[in-house]
Formats: structure tokens, sequence, C-alpha cells
């Protein structure tokens, strides 16, 4: 089953957070860190909504000492690769290079970041070295 971007709804994507975030929370749990002054239609959109994203594939649960812990199974950097690889799909003719690209000439990186950059491309740049060949 292939999965797009697009399956994530934001209100999800706000579960989402919560799990990435714990881990595993139980559903009162979920619905207090996304309603924090909601009531009993705002826990049972939660409801409605791991449920959503259970049938999707992107949450989980388990019963431990009598309580249902949801989990997710989509991981954050999953998520973010596809919504990347869509934007280029749509924007880029299918190249992340002119996304990259733009995110590096961010302002807001900070020097920290950019050279946590460099050193992954350093990185990734020597994993793709043919074999036998050094620098």
């Amino acid at each position: 089953m292939t999965l797009t971007p697009q399956d994530v709804t934001e209100t999800e994507l706000a579960i989402l957070h919560v799990l990435w975030d714990q881990a595993e929370a139980t559903r009162p749990q979920i619905t207090a860190a996304v309603y924090p002054d909601g009531g009993p239609a705002q826990y049972a959109t939660v409801q409605k909504l791991l449920e959503r994203l259970e049938s999707k594939g992107f949450v989980c649960h388990r019963r431990r000492a009598g309580k249902l812990l949801f989990s997710a199974t989509l991981g954050r950097d999953e998520l973010l690769d596809r919504r990347l690889q869509a934007l280029a799909e749509k924007v880029c003719g299918g190249s992340l290079t002119p996304l990259l690209m733009t995110l590096v000439r961010s302002p807001s990186l900070t020097p920290a970041e950019l050279d946590e950059l460099r050193a992954l491309i350093e990185e990734r740049r020597q994993h793709k070295q043919p074999r036998g060949k050094s620098r």
C-alpha cells in the first residue's frame, strides 16, 4: 500500500506530533495535548482520528494495564521525506535540488546548522564514492 502525504490531515498531524514527542500515549493524554481545554466532543474527535490513523497504518495501539497505548508507526523523517518529494514533483519537476538550495539559502539557518549540514554532505559524499578510490 503506497501512502501519500495527503493521507495525513492537519489534525491528524497534530496527533502524530504528540506521539512522536511522547513515543506512546493514551487517548486522554493525546486529547489533553491536542485540545487542552477540550471536553467530551474533543475526546470523541481524537478517538475517531486515531481510528483513521490506524486504518491508514500510521498509528498502532497495544493494551497495557488495561489502558490502550497508541504509538506512531510513521516517523517524522519519513513523513517529511514524502512531503518534500511531493513538493519537488509539483514545483520542481521532481528534482530536490532547487528545494534544497532554497532551504540552504534561508537566513534562519544558524552557523551551527550550516556546519551540521556541511558535515552531513561530506558524510554522504564519502559513502557515495566508488570503492577503491580515496580522496
